[in-house]
Protein backbone atom coordinates (compact mmCIF):
# COMPACT_ATOMS: atom_id res chain seq x y z
CA UNK A 1 0.00 0.00 0.00
CA UNK A 2 1.46 3.29 -1.34
CA UNK A 3 1.63 6.03 1.66
CA UNK A 4 -0.71 8.13 0.83
CA UNK A 5 -2.76 5.34 1.14
CA UNK A 6 -3.01 6.10 5.07
CA UNK A 7 -3.79 9.43 5.09
CA UNK A 8 -7.08 9.36 4.79
CA UNK A 9 -6.87 7.61 8.06
CA UNK A 10 -3.71 8.95 9.43
CA UNK A 11 -5.28 12.48 9.55
CA UNK A 12 -9.14 11.92 11.73
CA UNK A 13 -6.52 10.10 13.74
CA UNK A 14 -4.08 12.67 14.60
CA UNK A 15 -7.58 15.22 15.03
CA UNK A 16 -9.25 13.19 17.15
CA UNK A 17 -5.94 12.69 19.32
CA UNK A 18 -5.82 16.39 19.45
CA UNK A 19 -9.22 16.75 20.53
CA UNK A 20 -8.50 14.49 23.42
CA UNK A 21 -5.83 16.27 24.58
CA UNK A 22 -7.10 19.50 24.61
CA UNK A 23 -10.26 17.53 26.18
CA UNK A 24 -7.74 16.50 28.65
CA UNK A 25 -6.59 19.76 29.22
CA UNK A 26 -9.61 21.72 30.17
CA UNK A 27 -10.88 19.17 32.07
CA UNK A 28 -8.25 17.29 33.84
CA UNK A 29 -7.10 19.86 36.46
CA UNK A 30 -10.70 19.73 37.92
CA UNK A 31 -10.39 16.04 38.02
CA UNK A 32 -8.63 15.24 41.73
CA UNK A 33 -11.54 17.54 43.28
CA UNK A 34 -13.98 15.43 42.67
CA UNK A 35 -13.41 12.96 45.06
CA UNK A 36 -12.30 15.49 47.65
CA UNK A 37 -16.01 17.27 47.19
CA UNK A 38 -17.41 13.56 47.31
CA UNK A 39 -16.08 12.89 50.79
CA UNK A 40 -16.94 16.18 52.17
CA UNK A 41 -20.62 16.23 50.72
CA UNK A 42 -20.60 12.52 52.35
CA UNK A 43 -18.85 13.18 55.84
CA UNK A 44 -19.82 16.78 56.06
CA UNK A 45 -16.19 17.41 57.30
CA UNK A 46 -14.37 20.01 55.32
CA UNK A 47 -10.91 19.78 58.16
CA UNK A 48 -8.91 17.94 55.14
CA UNK A 49 -9.41 20.79 52.53
CA UNK A 50 -8.37 24.34 53.11
CA UNK A 51 -10.29 26.45 50.69
CA UNK A 52 -6.69 28.60 51.03
CA UNK A 53 -6.01 26.22 47.68
CA UNK A 54 -9.34 27.72 46.27
CA UNK A 55 -7.70 30.92 46.53
CA UNK A 56 -4.42 30.09 45.15
CA UNK A 57 -6.25 28.28 42.13
CA UNK A 58 -8.58 31.80 41.98
CA UNK A 59 -6.10 34.02 41.52
CA UNK A 60 -4.00 32.40 39.18
CA UNK A 61 -6.40 31.76 36.79
CA UNK A 62 -8.46 34.98 37.30
CA UNK A 63 -4.71 36.45 36.35
CA UNK A 64 -4.38 33.84 33.27
CA UNK A 65 -7.67 35.00 32.00
CA UNK A 66 -6.54 38.36 31.69
CA UNK A 67 -2.97 37.71 30.38
CA UNK A 68 -4.94 36.00 27.43
CA UNK A 69 -6.26 39.63 26.41
CA UNK A 70 -3.03 40.91 26.02
CA UNK A 71 -1.21 37.51 24.46
CA UNK A 72 -4.01 35.02 22.85
CA UNK A 73 -2.70 31.55 24.10
CA UNK A 74 -4.46 28.53 22.70
CA UNK A 75 -8.09 28.37 23.63
CA UNK A 76 -8.31 24.89 25.65
CA UNK A 77 -5.78 26.57 28.34
CA UNK A 78 -8.45 29.75 28.49
CA UNK A 79 -11.52 27.18 29.28
CA UNK A 80 -9.47 25.59 31.16
CA UNK A 81 -8.87 28.37 33.37
CA UNK A 82 -12.70 29.08 33.64
CA UNK A 83 -13.60 25.52 34.77
CA UNK A 84 -11.22 25.71 37.37
CA UNK A 85 -12.99 28.84 38.60
CA UNK A 86 -16.06 27.18 38.58
CA UNK A 87 -15.21 23.94 40.36
CA UNK A 88 -13.10 26.32 42.81
CA UNK A 89 -16.31 28.49 43.60
CA UNK A 90 -18.26 25.20 44.35
CA UNK A 91 -15.63 24.10 46.61
CA UNK A 92 -15.69 27.40 48.41
CA UNK A 93 -20.06 26.76 48.64
CA UNK A 94 -19.56 23.30 50.15
CA UNK A 95 -16.88 23.67 53.16
CA UNK A 96 -18.17 27.03 53.96
CA UNK A 97 -21.62 25.50 54.52
CA UNK A 98 -20.04 22.21 56.12
CA UNK A 99 -17.99 24.18 58.15
CA UNK A 100 -20.96 27.01 59.80
CA UNK A 101 -23.39 24.31 60.25
CA UNK A 102 -20.57 22.66 62.55
CA UNK A 103 -19.74 25.24 64.49
CA UNK A 104 -21.31 26.00 67.59
CA UNK A 105 -21.35 29.81 68.63
CA UNK A 106 -18.74 31.07 66.76
CA UNK A 107 -18.46 34.83 65.62
CA UNK A 108 -19.36 35.15 62.34
CA UNK A 109 -16.66 36.76 60.04
CA UNK A 110 -17.73 38.46 56.80
CA UNK A 111 -15.67 40.14 54.42
CA UNK A 112 -17.97 42.95 53.69
CA UNK A 113 -19.96 45.05 56.51
CA UNK A 114 -22.07 43.23 58.11
CA UNK A 115 -25.86 42.92 56.78
CA UNK A 116 -27.63 40.93 59.51
CA UNK A 117 -29.06 42.31 62.87
CA UNK A 118 -29.07 39.24 64.35
CA UNK A 119 -25.65 38.53 63.72
CA UNK A 120 -24.10 42.15 65.12
CA UNK A 121 -26.62 41.75 67.89
CA UNK A 122 -24.72 38.21 68.77
CA UNK A 123 -21.13 39.00 67.73
CA UNK A 124 -20.86 42.70 66.66
CA UNK A 125 -17.74 42.74 64.42
CA UNK A 126 -14.59 44.68 65.39
CA UNK A 127 -14.34 46.74 61.89
CA UNK A 128 -17.07 48.89 60.35
CA UNK A 129 -16.33 47.72 56.20
CA UNK A 130 -14.14 45.15 55.43
CA UNK A 131 -12.38 42.77 57.81
CA UNK A 132 -8.98 42.27 56.76
CA UNK A 133 -7.72 40.45 59.74
CA UNK A 134 -5.20 38.25 58.38
CA UNK A 135 -5.82 35.66 61.23
CA UNK A 136 -9.84 35.67 59.69
CA UNK A 137 -9.38 36.19 56.24
CA UNK A 138 -10.26 33.65 53.77
CA UNK A 139 -12.27 32.48 56.57
CA UNK A 140 -15.86 33.97 56.33
CA UNK A 141 -19.01 32.36 57.41
CA UNK A 142 -20.72 33.40 54.21
CA UNK A 143 -20.07 31.75 50.31
CA UNK A 144 -21.17 35.62 49.23
CA UNK A 145 -18.54 36.89 51.19
CA UNK A 146 -15.63 34.59 48.90
CA UNK A 147 -17.63 36.09 45.74
CA UNK A 148 -17.16 39.54 46.58
CA UNK A 149 -13.73 38.91 47.40
CA UNK A 150 -13.28 37.37 44.32
CA UNK A 151 -15.21 40.13 42.16
CA UNK A 152 -13.50 42.42 43.74
CA UNK A 153 -10.07 41.21 42.83
CA UNK A 154 -11.16 40.58 39.47
CA UNK A 155 -12.13 44.33 39.14
CA UNK A 156 -9.38 45.61 40.19
CA UNK A 157 -6.60 43.75 38.42
CA UNK A 158 -8.93 43.51 35.38
CA UNK A 159 -9.48 47.64 35.16
CA UNK A 160 -5.14 47.72 36.13
CA UNK A 161 -4.58 44.96 32.80
CA UNK A 162 -6.84 47.35 30.28
CA UNK A 163 -4.69 50.26 31.42
CA UNK A 164 -1.44 48.25 30.87
CA UNK A 165 -2.57 46.22 28.36
CA UNK A 166 -0.02 47.79 25.44
CA UNK A 167 2.92 47.36 27.86
CA UNK A 168 4.66 44.41 26.78
CA UNK A 169 7.08 43.69 29.91
CA UNK A 170 3.34 44.20 31.61
CA UNK A 171 1.81 41.23 29.98
CA UNK A 172 4.46 39.13 30.11
CA UNK A 173 4.66 39.74 33.66
CA UNK A 174 1.12 39.06 34.33
CA UNK A 175 1.54 35.69 32.45
CA UNK A 176 4.18 35.29 34.81
CA UNK A 177 2.82 35.55 37.76
CA UNK A 178 -0.44 33.56 36.61
CA UNK A 179 1.72 30.73 36.53
CA UNK A 180 3.91 30.80 39.28
CA UNK A 181 1.12 31.58 41.59
CA UNK A 182 -0.45 28.35 40.71
CA UNK A 183 3.16 26.84 40.42
CA UNK A 184 3.44 27.42 44.05
CA UNK A 185 0.05 25.53 45.49
CA UNK A 186 1.88 22.94 46.65
CA UNK A 187 4.16 24.75 48.35
CA UNK A 188 2.14 25.20 52.21
CA UNK A 189 1.42 21.58 51.70
CA UNK A 190 5.07 20.95 51.23
CA UNK A 191 5.95 23.12 54.33
CA UNK A 192 3.10 21.88 57.03
CA UNK A 193 4.16 18.11 56.21
CA UNK A 194 7.76 19.44 57.23
CA UNK A 195 6.67 21.37 60.18
CA UNK A 196 4.65 18.97 61.26
CA UNK A 197 7.10 15.49 60.20
CA UNK A 198 3.81 13.92 58.92
CA UNK A 199 1.81 13.83 56.21
CA UNK A 200 -1.75 12.57 58.27
CA UNK A 201 -4.95 14.12 57.10
CA UNK A 202 -3.13 14.65 53.78
CA UNK A 203 -5.32 13.42 50.72
CA UNK A 204 -2.59 11.47 48.55
CA UNK A 205 -4.55 10.61 46.46
CA UNK A 206 -5.31 14.50 45.15
CA UNK A 207 -1.65 14.55 45.25
CA UNK A 208 -0.75 11.26 43.00
CA UNK A 209 -3.70 13.39 41.11
CA UNK A 210 -2.10 16.60 40.75
CA UNK A 211 1.51 14.96 39.61
CA UNK A 212 -0.02 13.29 36.83
CA UNK A 213 -1.69 16.04 35.62
CA UNK A 214 0.81 18.39 36.39
CA UNK A 215 2.91 16.09 34.32
CA UNK A 216 0.79 15.95 31.74
CA UNK A 217 -0.20 19.62 31.39
CA UNK A 218 3.84 20.60 31.70
CA UNK A 219 4.15 17.75 28.28
CA UNK A 220 1.41 19.59 26.87
CA UNK A 221 2.97 23.10 27.21
CA UNK A 222 6.53 22.04 25.89
CA UNK A 223 4.58 20.35 22.60
CA UNK A 224 2.43 23.07 21.68
CA UNK A 225 5.10 25.58 22.50
CA UNK A 226 2.75 27.45 24.87
CA UNK A 227 4.43 30.55 26.90
CA UNK A 228 7.23 30.06 28.26
CA UNK A 229 6.19 31.36 31.36
CA UNK A 230 3.37 27.73 31.36
CA UNK A 231 6.86 25.85 30.75
CA UNK A 232 9.04 26.60 33.38
CA UNK A 233 6.45 26.99 35.90
CA UNK A 234 4.76 23.97 35.03
CA UNK A 235 8.24 21.79 35.14
CA UNK A 236 8.32 24.07 38.71
CA UNK A 237 4.96 22.22 39.59
CA UNK A 238 6.04 18.57 39.03
CA UNK A 239 8.97 18.80 41.25
CA UNK A 240 7.18 20.36 44.17
CA UNK A 241 4.71 17.05 43.64
CA UNK A 242 7.76 14.78 43.59
CA UNK A 243 8.59 16.79 46.85
CA UNK A 244 5.57 16.05 48.27
CA UNK A 245 5.31 12.64 47.32
CA UNK A 246 8.97 11.46 48.70
CA UNK A 247 8.06 13.14 51.94
CA UNK A 248 4.69 10.68 52.17
CA UNK A 249 7.19 7.87 51.81
CA UNK A 250 10.16 8.87 53.66
CA UNK A 251 7.04 9.86 56.97
CA UNK A 252 5.67 6.67 56.50
CA UNK A 253 8.18 4.33 56.52
CA UNK A 254 10.77 6.44 58.96
CA UNK A 255 8.11 8.00 61.48
CA UNK A 256 9.51 11.84 62.51
CA UNK A 257 8.82 12.63 66.08
CA UNK A 258 5.92 15.18 66.27
CA UNK A 259 6.59 18.79 66.86
CA UNK A 260 5.15 20.06 69.97
CA UNK A 261 2.90 22.96 68.62
CA UNK A 262 0.29 20.70 66.74
CA UNK A 263 -1.57 22.91 63.76
CA UNK A 264 -5.07 23.87 63.97
CA UNK A 265 -7.25 21.30 62.39
CA UNK A 266 -8.96 23.77 60.35
CA UNK A 267 -5.34 24.07 58.82
CA UNK A 268 -4.60 20.50 58.09
CA UNK A 269 -4.24 20.53 54.69
CA UNK A 270 -2.23 23.03 52.55
CA UNK A 271 -2.94 26.24 53.07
Amino acid sequence: MEPGGLEWLLVPMQQLVSWGAAGAMVFGGVVPYIPQYRDIRRTQNAEGFSTYVCLVLLVANILRILFWFGRHFESPLLWQSIIMIITMLLMLKLCTEVRVSNELNVKRRSFAAADSKDEEIKAPPKRSYLDFDLNYFWHWSKFTDYVQCVLTFTGVTGYITYLWLDSFLFVETLGFLAVFTEAMLGIPQLYRNYQNRSTEGMSIKMVLMWTSGDTFKTVYFILNQAPFQFSICGLLQVFVDIAILLQVYLYSHYPQKPVSHTAHPASTKAL
